[in-house]
Order: C-alpha cells, then structure tokens, then sequence
C-alpha cells in the first residue's frame, strides 16, 4: 500500500471518530429513547439508587462496544457469550456483545446503536440493549422495537464516564444495575449448536476479515485451544490484561446495503442482513469448516449446516460472529 492511501485511511479513521462523537453527543442531549422502564427507586435507606432492574432470567443483555483504536483495549469483553462484529460508517468496525451466562462488573466503552442491530436481536426474547444513543430518526424504530433500550438518559446510575479515554470512548456500563440477575444459557436462543466437531474440514492456523478501514485476525493456539483475536495487526487485549480468545470464530457472509441513514460526514449507515441464507466458514479446533447459515425470520435463531445438512456444531465456549460482505 503506498504512502497515498495509508494517509488517506488514516485520515478517514481519524476523521469519523471525530464526528462520530459530535454526533453522539447531539443524540445524547436530545435524549435517546423515550424512556422505557420505571424511573430511580429508593433502596429503603433513603437513597436512590437509579432505575429498577428492568432485565431478569431469560433476558439476555446486548450491549454496543466501540472498537476504534482509541477505545481500546476494552473491558468485560471476555465474558460475553457471544459477540458480533459488523462494519458501520467510514468502513469502521463496531461489536455487539451478548451475555447471558456470566456478567462482568464494568463493561465498555459503550457507543451508539444501528438499524440493523434491531433485526439481529429479534432472535432473543425481549432482550435488554444498552447502548450510547442512536440518530434521531432510529429512536422511534428502537422504542418500536421488542427489547429494553437502555441509554444514559434513562438508566444515567447504570453508565459511568471514566479510565483514561477520551470522550466518546469512555463511557461504561455497570450491568448488574440493568439485569436482576444472569439470564442463563437459555436465553441464548441463536440456533447454534455445540458438540463434537464434524469429520473433514482443513487445517488453518489463521483467518483474517477486512474491512475498508478496519481488520479482525484469528490465530489458532494449541496450547489455549482457542483462537487469539487481533485487531488492526495489533494483539486484542482486554483492560485487565486478558488475550481475547474465542473458542469458535465463525465468517459469516452476508448482504450489506445501504440504509436510509448516514452519520454527519454523509457516510452512509451499513445495513447488514442477517435474515436469509448464505455462506459460511466455521473455525474450530485448529480446523475450518465450509457451511451454509439459515435464518428464516428475523425471530429465528440461525442455523448453521454442514455440506450433508447437518448441524454443524460449534466448540463449547465464547463464540465471534464475524460479518462479511457476500459480494
């Protein structure tokens, strides 16, 4: 790559972040939903503690992660059962991470939410999405929508400004203020299956998914048993030092048009379709599997098959959903 562009792809970079965060901050002063669940309770001593639970058993918690170099490293990451990486404006990443069987105490930085992340969640049963803000026009789809929003303006004791970052990427999450208490693995109702590997597949030691201005590896560890996450050619960590390393890593290509949004450079907002039925590669044990993904309706877990339509099974552990362009 020449001088030329790797200046122009870090310009963008630096320029989307940017904006990005002007915009963050209009919707959060504008308010960013209308205001789901009750308001601050009394913990009986005279104190208020801040929103009620709203969560509970069976409820999952999804939660938006910045990922731009300057949010990272980022913190509770590890302990989401399940995290999705989609590409947004600028040809940026962001994460959606799920948890349902383990709740870290902080996690973050937390950002803003997309359109297509209301289709994605469809799949959960009333889920509990914490997020940043979102553009105006979105609110109304998201109040819409059937899950628990919860954002700064209507959960302010649940989000927290600290570490050492910079606005917008300092902004953290308490989960235990949202959730009663951990939903389970029953509620991680994704249609994935886990189990003993399939026969065949081939070798592989790394795979890499790029994005116009952003890059996610995967490299297979022996000793670990898992795949070591890399961002942008640098070693993924979470605050407290830990590799990120998921168990199965999946690419999951799809459609990706455009929305009827765009952030405030006049980037258009990425709209990836995760109903229908596409490619697929699966990595497990040192080894990658071709398969074909299903989801009938936005209600639907996805299904992964093998070449003979078996289930393809996943390995027990964190699981990375990796969206791809299918053209």
């Amino acid at each position: 790559m020449g001088h030329r562009a790797r200046t122009l792809r870090a310009t963008t970079r630096a320029m989307t972040t940017a904006f990005l965060g002007v915009a963050l901050t209009v919707s959060l002063a504008a308010g960013c939903t209308s205001g789901h669940g009750p308001g601050p309770v009394d913990d009986g001593l005279g104190r208020t503690s801040g929103p009620a639970p709203r969560g509970g058993t069976g409820h999952v918690l999804a939660v938006k992660i910045d990922n731009v170099p300057a949010a990272r490293p980022q913190t509770g990451l590890d302990s989401a059962d399940v995290v999705y990486a989609e590409q947004v404006e600028g040809g940026l990443s962001r994460l959606m991470a799920v948890y349902a069987t383990k709740l870290p105490k902080v996690i973050g930085p937390v950002r803003s939410a997309r359109e297509s992340d209301l289709e994605l969640l469809r799949q959960f049963d009333r889920p509990t999405l914490a997020f940043s803000g979102a553009q105006t026009k979105l609110l109304p789809l998201i109040d819409k929508a059937p899950l628990r929003p919860e954002t700064p303006g209507n959960a302010s004791d649940a989000f927290f400004r600290g570490g050492d970052k910079a606005a917008p990427h300092n902004l953290y999450l308490h989960p235990d203020r949202l959730l009663s208490a951990t939903p389970g693995a029953a509620a991680l109702t994704t249609g994935f299956h886990y189990g003993t590997a399939p026969a065949g597949g081939r070798a592989e030691t790394s795979r890499t998914v790029r994005y116009p201005v952003a890059e996610f590896s995967f490299t297979w560890s022996a000793d670990r048993h898992r795949w070591l996450v890399g961002m942008d050619g640098t070693p993924t960590k979470t605050a407290d030092g830990k590799r990120l390393a998921p168990a199965t890593v999946v690419v999951q290509y799809v459609k990706v048009r455009e929305s009827a949004y765009h952030d405030v450079l006049g980037n258009n907002t990425p709209y990836t379709e995760t109903v229908g039925t596409g490619k697929a590669e699966v990595l497990r044990d040192g080894r990658a599997f071709d398969a074909t993904w299903t989801r009938t309706a936005a209600a639907d877990g996805t299904e992964f098959t093998t070449a003979d339509g078996t289930p393809m099974n996943f390995a027990k552990g964190q699981v990375w959903v990796v969206f791809a362009r299918s053209d």
